[in-house]
């Protein structure tokens, strides 16, 4: 195969609760195409004919996504996203989010690392003190991160996602350390919520290589189930993500837990998962656990906390932090036969 020669790509990197997101703006540089004239048209277009979201095929613009999220410029658990031109006006922007395996429809803590970079950019022009609404255009609709500021900095931001569904409950799964009950909820992405003690496992750094390959097996066996496809088409559906999560004590606001989501082939969110802070909520307020005016506290892996909470209409808000790690100029040497890097 001949060498992959890539331009020049410039990135900012930020991270939300610990997750990475590295931000690749296609609107100001260009360094590849994404024709479509929607933000869910460009995405297909990224995905490539025959391709699928964790299985994209070769083009220019999954080659600029492989370089920067294998080794050695990036790493398995590198996350980012391709800002591209909105569906219509009512929008700052729009953005392509990828990850190790390839494309997803939605993003939590990427909104709000997108919000948080559109304010410190001037791209949305903020006050020192107060909120300001950045309006981005993924391919699962239109979500919204409000910009927190105070004293001239950004001190948090809230992503509102699309509203969030129940799909089915107690979905039973077998896998390699037992039967899981599995619960489905779509909130830009399908997500399997299942109980980490069921397994017998528990969500802690040490059990990170059993869930790993428990969400993989949930994830592989629910592949086709009715309850998984959304009327969207087969972009927005199948499972993206399984969450395995574990009780903590209540807070006076209300439920607490903690979880590891494990997406895509395995990759493994730092943060509590924005998207999927949203598919627990639809959940736990199904269960009469969240009421109006009540907070979930959720915990990551890593100890990092997003807030979510239930809106009316079924619509969700998820509030965490996001903070810029660097800007880069990444290279592709012709001669490199790396090419655009592997992955372990």
């Amino acid at each position: 195969m001949p060498p992959v020669t890539v331009p020049p790509v410039r990135t900012t990197d930020y991270h939300a609760a610990g997750e990475p997101f590295r931000i690749v703006d296609l609107t100001r540089d260009p360094v590849a195409a994404a024709p479509g004239d929607t933000v869910a048209e460009r995405c297909a277009t990224a995905i490539g004919p025959g391709g699928s979201a964790t299985a994209p095929r070769r083009g220019p613009l999954d080659d600029v996504r492989r370089l920067l999220v294998r080794e050695p410029r990036g790493h398995a658990g590198m996350y980012g996203g391709f800002v591209v031109p909105p569906d219509d006006d009512g929008a700052h922007f729009g953005v392509l989010f990828w990850h190790k395996d390839g494309y997803s429809t939605a993003c939590g803590h990427g909104t709000m690392a997108l919000g948080a970079w559109a304010v410190d950019t001037g791209r949305v022009a903020a006050p020192d003190d107060g909120d300001v609404q950045v309006r981005i255009d993924v391919p699962s609709g239109r979500v919204t991160a409000t910009v927190h500021r105070g004293g001239g900095r950004t001190t948090g931001v809230t992503f509102r996602n699309v509203p969030a569904r129940v799909g089915a409950r107690k979905v039973p799964v077998a896998t390699s350390v037992g039967v899981a009950e599995v619960d489905l909820a779509y909130a830009g992405a399908c997500y399997a919520s299942v109980a980490a003690r069921d397994l017998g496992l528990d969500v802690s750094r040490e059990a990170l290589p059993g869930l790993v390959r428990a969400g993989r097996e949930i994830r592989a066996a629910l592949a086709g189930h009715p309850a998984t496809w959304h009327p969207g088409g087969a972009l927005l559906s199948g499972v993206y993500g399984v969450i395995f999560h574990e009780e903590l004590p209540d807070t006076p606001f209300g439920p607490h837990q903690r979880n590891a989501t494990v997406f895509a082939d395995g990759q493994v969110d730092r943060s509590p998962c924005g998207s999927g802070t949203s598919a627990r909520l639809a959940l736990l307020a199904q269960d009469g656990r969240l009421g109006p005016g009540e907070d979930l506290l959720h915990e990551s892996v890593t100890g990092t906390v997003f807030t979510g909470r239930m809106l009316p209409g079924a619509v969700t808000e998820v509030t965490g932090t996001a903070y810029r790690t660097g800007e880069h100029t990444f290279l592709s040497d012709p001669y490199d036969p790396l090419g655009t890097g592997f992955a372990l």
